[in-house]
This record gives C-alpha cells, sequence and structure tokens, in this order.
C-alpha cells in the first residue's frame, strides 16, 4: 500500500547499503518483551518501528514467511524496505533480519513471493528452486514506480536484488504492487499490478519471471473513490465444490471504504490466462430507488425549492461537486462546504407526513455527531439524527420509523462546526419507502466492513494437501495509522484468515475464518451458557464478570425478528464499551466504537460502522475475537466481518447484551474462551536463524 499519508513525512536521508543491509529486530534492546501497554497478544506486530502492508507471502518448507512493509529507523511512514519474520503455525513468529532494503533512492515497495520450483528463473542452486520476490520500487528523487524482482536460496534469509531490474517499467508514478503466481493451464506466470491512479488492474505473463508480456486490463469497476492498490487474484471453490470454481480478484480501494478510509473489495468471475471477467453481481441488500419509493429530495434543482435556509453553509441551492466526492445520484446533491469548512448553517425541509416504514438517504462528510449531520424532528423534537463517515463517498443509511407513522416531520441538514477538518455533510435522493435501502446499495463488494483491514494478501505456495487459501491484513487505517498512541512500535496484523466462496439468496459472497491454528491458544475449558432465554443469557453474562482482556467468544441468536434489535456490548473499563448492535429490520450490523476508550488522538478514529446482516430463518451467529487493542468480529460464519481497533484500560473486560424495543430472541449457546499470548522471546526455539 503506497497511499501517501496526509502528514508530513521526516525527510529521506542518505543510507549506506552496508549498514541498512545489516538491520534487522533485536529483542536485546528492549526492557519487557510485548507487555507495552495496548501491545497486541496474538496478532503479528514488529518489535519497534512502523509496518503496513502485508507482502511476499510465502510457505516453504515448513515454514510460512511474512514479509512486510517497515521502516527500520522510526515509527512513521517513510524509508520503506521489507521486514521479514517467519512461522510454523501462523500464530507465532520468528523475527528475522531485515530481507529487502531501500537502497540508492528506491524504496522497497509492496509485492509477492513464490518458490520458483522449475526453477524458470534460473536463479536456483544445487537442484533446489529459490524464493523470488516481486515488488514495486518507488523512486525518492523522481515520480516514478515500476516492477523488480530479487531472489533468495537459503529460504528467505538472504536476497539478491537481480542486476536486470527493473522486469517492468512504463514510466508510470502509479503503478504498484504486483502479485505473481504460477497459472497451471497456460503454464506460465502471472502478474497482477495495479495501475493506480486509473482504478484499473492489469495483467502480465512470464516464462521466466524476467520477461513480462502485457496481457489485458480488468477496471474501472467497483469502487472508484480512491486509488486501486495491492491486488491479488486466486481460485476458490464455492461451497467447497471443486467442480465449481471461480476467480476471485481482491483490490485494496485508497479512500471511501464502507468505513471512511481505506478498504478492500473484490470481484468474483473467471479468469482464462489473459482476461478477467467479471460476474454479474446482485449485491447484497442492495436496493435501488423504484417507483414504490417517495422521493421526498433529490436535490436536482437550482434551488432548494421550499427547504428554509440558514446561515451561509448551504449557499443557494444544490451543487454539481468535483471528482473527490462519490457516490451520489443524479447530478447535484446537497454541500455544506460552501467558501470553506468555516461555514456554518441549516437547511430545513417542508413538513411531510411519514407515510412510509423507511427513511433512507444518501449521507457523507464529516462524523462530528452534533456538529454537522441530519436531524428527523417530530413534534419539535429530534428523534433521529445522522452524520457522515470523514469521507466524500456518499453511502445509503435508512431510519426505522415505523413509529412515526401518520405524523408530520421535518428534515434538518446542519453544519454548526468551525474547527474541524471534515466539517461539513454531504446529502442526497432522501426517499420514504416500505424497506431499508442497504449499508451496501453501491457496485461494490467488501471484504471487511470495519475501519481497520486493508492492503490484504494471500499465501502462495500452501501445498494441495492442505489446500487452504489464506490471507492477511493490515490492522490499520491510513486516516489515522501513525497517530496510533503505541510505542515502540506502530501498526498490526490481523488474524490470518481461511477463505472461502459460499453461494446465498444474494450470490456467491466471500467468507473468511480465523485459522484454526489459532484455538490453540484457547487456555482451559470454556465458559458456556448452553441456551435460554434473552433474559437468562443476560443474567448469566452478569454472573460472569471480569473477565480476561484476551478472549474468542462465540455467541448464537435465533428467532431474531424485525421487532428486536439488540446489542452485545465489551465493556473495556470504566465508562469505556464498544457495542456490537444486530439492527433486523435494517439489516444491518453496527459496531460502536465511540466511548472504546483513547480516541482523540485523530479526529477520524472515533466513529459507528455497519455492514449488511442477512438473517437465515432468523439466526443471528457471532464470534468475536478481542486482544490488547482490537475487536475483530466475524457475523454469519464469516460472511460478514468488521475489523477495528480499540485503546481502552488494561484490565478485566465484560460481557452484556441489551434490548431495544420489541420481542426477544432466544439466544442458543455462548462460549467464551480465555486465549493465552502467543508472544515468548524465545519461541519458536525450533525455527532455524
Amino acid at each position: 500500500m503506497k497511499t501517501k499519508p496526509t502528514t508530513s513525512l521526516r525527510p529521506y536521508i542518505v543510507l549506506a547499503v552496508s549498514f541498512v543491509a545489516t538491520l534487522g529486530c533485536v529483542a536485546a534492546d528492549l526492557p519487557s518483551y510485548y507487555t507495552e501497554p495496548f501491545r497486541p497478544q496474538f496478532h503479528f506486530t514488529p518489535e519497534k518501528n512502523w509496518m503496513n502492508d502485508p507482502n511476499g507471502l510465502v510457505y516453504y518448507e515448513g515454514e510460512y514467511h511474512l514479509f512486510y512493509q517497515y521502516n527500520p529507523f522510526g515509527d512513521k511512514w517513510g524509508h520503506m524496505s521489507w521486514g521479514h519474520a517467519v512461522s510454523h503455525d501462523l500464530i507465532h513468529w520468528k523475527h528475522l533480519p531485515l530481507a529487502l532494503a531501500e537502497e540508492n533512492g528506491v524504496m522497497i515497495f509492496s509485492g509477492s513471493a513464490v518458490v520458483d520450483w522449475k526453477n524458470t528463473s534460473g536463479f536456483g542452486k544445487n537442484g533446489n528452486p529459490p524464493i523470488v520476490a516481486t515488488y514495486a520500487g518507488n523512486y525518492t528523487q523522481k515520480p516514478l514506480q515500476n516492477e523488480n524482482i530479487a531472489y533468495s536460496n537459503d529460504r528467505g534469509r538472504t536476497w539478491t536484488k537481480y542486476s536486470g531490474n527493473p522486469v517492468i517499467d512504463i514510466g508510470s508514478k502509479d503503478f504498484r504492487d504486483p502479485k505473481v503466481f504460477w497459472h497451471e493451464p497456460t503454464k506460465r506466470w502471472i502478474m497482477v499490478v495495479a495501475l493506480s491512479a486509473d482504478h484499473k488492474i492489469r495483467f502480465y505473463a512470464s516464462p521466466n519471471l524476467k520477461q513480462w508480456t502485457s496481457l489485458s486490463d480488468f477496471g474501472p469497476a467497483g469502487a472508484t473513490s480512491g486509488v486501486w492498490e495491492c491486488p491479488d487474484l486466486f481460485p476458490l471453490p464455492v461451497n467447497f465444490d471443486t467442480n465449481q470454481i471461480k476467480w476471485v480478484l481482491i483490490v485494496g480501494v485508497g479512500s471511501g471504504a464502507p468505513a471512511g478510509g481505506t478498504g478492500v473489495q473484490y470481484f468474483i468471475g473467471n479468469f482464462d490466462g489473459t482476461n478477467f471477467t467479471q460476474d454479474d453481481v446482485s449485491l447484497s441488500g442492495s436496493k435501488p430507488v423504484g417507483d414504490a419509493d417517495e422521493v421526498l429530495a433529490d436535490f436536482e434543482g437550482d434551488n432548494y425549492g421550499n427547504w428554509k435556509i440558514t446561515g451561509n453553509a448551504f449557499g443557494s441551492g444544490p451543487v454539481h461537486p468535483d471528482a473527490s466526492v462519490t457516490g451520489y445520484l443524479g447530478r447535484k446533491l446537497v454541500d455544506s462546504f460552501g467558501s470553506s469548512d468555516s461555514n456554518q448553517g441549516t437547511l430545513t425541509s417542508p413538513e411531510f407526513v411519514v407515510d412510509r416504514d423507511y427513511l433512507s438517504f444518501l449521507i457523507g462528510g464529516g462524523a462530528h455527531p452534533g456538529k454537522v449531520g441530519m436531524n428527523l424532528i417530530v413534534k419539535g423534537a429530534i428523534v433521529k439524527t445522522a452524520t457522515g463517515n470523514n469521507s466524500s463517498s456518499l453511502r445509503w443509511q435508512s431510519w426505522d420509523v415505523r413509529q412515526y407513522r401518520g405524523k408530520s416531520a421535518q428534515l434538518e441538514i446542519f453544519d454548526n462546526d468551525t474547527n474541524n477538518d471534515w466539517g461539513h455533510i454531504y446529502v442526497d435522493q432522501i426517499t420514504l419507502g416500505n424497506s431499508p435501502v442497504s449499508a451496501t446499495a453501491d457496485n461494490a463488494l467488501w471484504a471487511d466492513y470495519g475501519p481497520d483491514f486493508y492492503a490484504a494478501a494471500s499465501w502462495s505456495d500452501i501445498p494441495k494437501s492442505d489446500g487452504r487459501r489464506i490471507w492477511i491484513g493490515w490492522m490499520n487505517n491510513w486516516q489515522y495509522g501513525q497517530d496510533l498512541p503505541t510505542s515502540p512500535w506502530r501498526s498490526a496484523m490481523s488474524v490470518p484468515r481461511e477463505l472461502s466462496l459460499i453461494a446465498t439468496g444474494e450470490g456467491i459472497r466471500l467468507a473468511q475464518q480465523p485459522v484454526a491454528e489459532l484455538n490453540q491458544l484457547r487456555e482451559f475449558f470454556p465458559l458456556t451458557f448452553s441456551g435460554g432465554s434473552f433474559a437468562d443469557a443476560s443474567r448469566w453474562l452478569m454472573n460472569h464478570t471480569n473477565l480476561p482482556p484476551l478472549l474468542d467468544v462465540e455467541m448464537t441468536f435465533t428467532k431474531v425478528s424485525n421487532e428486536s434489535p439488540f446489542a452485545v456490548i465489551l465493556q473495556t473499563g470504566l465508562n469505556q464499551q464498544i457495542s456490537i448492535a444486530c439492527e433486523p429490520a435494517l439489516n444491518q450490523l453496527i459496531v460502536d466504537r465511540r466511548q472504546s476508550g483513547l480516541t482523540a488522538f485523530n479526529r477520524d478514529f472515533s466513529g459507528r460502522y455497519r455492514a449488511p446482516l442477512n438473517l437465515t430463518n432468523g439466526c443471528y451467529k457471532l464470534r468475536l475475537l478481542v486482544d490488547t487493542s482490537s475487536l475483530e468480529t466475524f457475523v454469519q460464519d464469516g460472511k460478514v466481518v468488521l475489523t477495528s481497533l480499540m485503546f481502552p484500560n488494561a484490565g478485566p473486560r465484560n460481557l452484556r447484551l441489551t434490548l431495544g424495543k420489541g420481542g426477544q430472541p432466544y439466544v442458543s449457546g455462548i462460549t467464551i474462551y480465555k486465549l493465552k499470548s502467543a508472544w515468548n522471546k524465545d519461541f519458536p526455539s525450533t525455527i532455524a536463524p
């Protein structure tokens, strides 16, 4: 991932190659190993300094290799090289010295690695295949990115950069993140690489990893609100049926994901060795605005009509935005930016009668509750409110307004913010309908709806006897990644996840589950609730307080209806919590981390994050992985995932249930596992240097 953060970078310095090549992660100079505040205990982190994208994921001779973008000189994004760690089980990692170092004015950006089993490259020795890495070189003295290779003949411990680099150079400054794999039907290597600014993925072929021929392009498609990066392409069986294979194209999007900031979208289709062809996709939960809906306002006119304007934020009418604003319908929308973020004002609708069950709208801009947003007002009282996602990409939100049917109401779009960036709001296409418009009613499928999963990549060369496709993602977000309150390291990886394709009522979808190896961290017998009413389950949780900080929690709810919204609350300290709310009437899951602990270190960190939720026969399955500073939420056997950082007080955790108005779901079971730390300075002793 190469999207430059908005904060300034420390100046480049000239590095002596011999000095850089010796840099590694040395545990001896750390006074206490992996016990610092907020240090993850079962997620990968570097011992110190800055880390971002996972790179070069490859399995060879019993070792999973994890390379990653790494700045060996500090805790900010800067001098990019490849750090390196290995594992026998994807859970316990051994740090190794720096693998590929920035030198001669070329930073080592993201890429991949493969085992060249047939020695097509000629780099192998003594009958042993080499590991060959392909990476993007980013030039520090000119706007240029190109593709390069390096090779290792000692299990990835030392590397030689190819003397013929670069192997592909198209003269572009936005040409990065090559993923390479062997395509057996055509018996050649395929490279998948991003033309980032063009929102395209280009495919190349090579017989030997050195000479490459351009094949085809894919895109623009799906979400194009930010640059495209970190592609991956792999086949997966549908419903584990090896006779039905689909190809999955992964694309990182640099901004405008559902949670705001960065995200990972995917496409499902077919790859014939030359072209990727996307399947027609019926998006999960999508409901276009149709004839059955009443459009209260589409903001396509030259003025606001009967809407009342105060202040100077909203101008005299809707505006046609610039290219940075995406997700709106038609030509125009409401934009409160005016001439600057300091402008203030309100835009109030005429009264209307609530004659449908749901009010849906597109909203973007600032995530500053009470300062920018839109209110629903009934009898002079604010009964619903919404805000943006610190993004210029508008997303659908819906309110359940059944309790207000037959009543008069007004909408107030407001901007009272003078001090914050993103101190403005975008609104478009306000509708009344008898069903909600889903949070996914856009043109993209998303791998993770939380704010902290990006640049995901999968391991190559996992043995056929294993058969899994496993990936890992950068557990962070470029909106605030450089400001996280951690030291002496910054950034973590998600847990490794096994991928599958599942046929659902909405179409084929990607599903993710934590790898089974994680279960070895479970300690002793779990706490179990064998089933009962919602009230029984609530009392049971109240009798099992002061839980440890590392948890693996599984919950199953049945008889969930549109009249039974509820939430699982993870309490992390006095007045600290993160909630996972099930809103069946809206077909949504909402994770709220606004009170999860430290949030003020960056304006973009605090927020609520929505994901589509499709209940099957009223069943709702939830798995929570709770680490020192993260929550990974897997819903419906991993068909929906939300990954969220959090920075709470140290100490015990508590779980509780809260119920909205309406009927009570049945709690079929709760299982709570205590997890032990995966980190030990001397582990794993069986891995050779």
